[in-house]
């Protein structure tokens, strides 16, 4: 069993403390980006990680996050109204919000490929194919 400060810790506390250290890691950076939040659910205590972040950084560095969401869709992602409120109201203090309305770049780029495959296999199609003449008598 790992100790802490002398003292015994268990599983859980252990936990607790990786993820206490993994906060203070991440809120020592100049800058931070969270790429692409709400694209998968976090895990009660993923959230709890993140929340504990963003109070670290807190007015003491620059964080970037990116989502598709607006903030209203932000609580099933983390799973709870109130640290969603406690987390946008840290995140939004002191903010620019840039708000970006379009296609996706990515999906515009796969049916681009989509699209010049099925010619590519089109004109493939066309040119194996043996051709035809209509023989006609007189």
């Amino acid at each position: 069993m790992r100790e802490r400060r002398g003292r015994p810790i268990s599983t859980t506390c252990r936990r607790c403390w990786q993820h206490e250290e993994a906060a203070g890691d991440l809120a020592s950076v100049k800058l931070l980006i969270i790429d692409e939040l709400g694209y998968v659910p976090l895990s009660p205590s993923g959230a709890e990680l993140l929340f504990e972040t963003f109070s670290q950084r807190y007015e003491r560095g620059s964080t970037i996050v990116t989502s598709n969401l607006p903030f209203e869709d932000w609580t099933s992602v983390l799973g709870s109204e109130r640290l969603t409120g406690a987390l946008l109201d840290r995140l939004t203090h002191h903010v620019s919000i840039l708000t970006m309305n379009g296609d996706s770049y990515r999906l515009k780029q796969s049916a681009g490929r989509r699209r010049a495959a099925t010619r590519a296999e089109q004109n493939q199609a066309t040119a194996a194919a043996p051709e035809t003449v209509e023989i006609t008598q007189p």
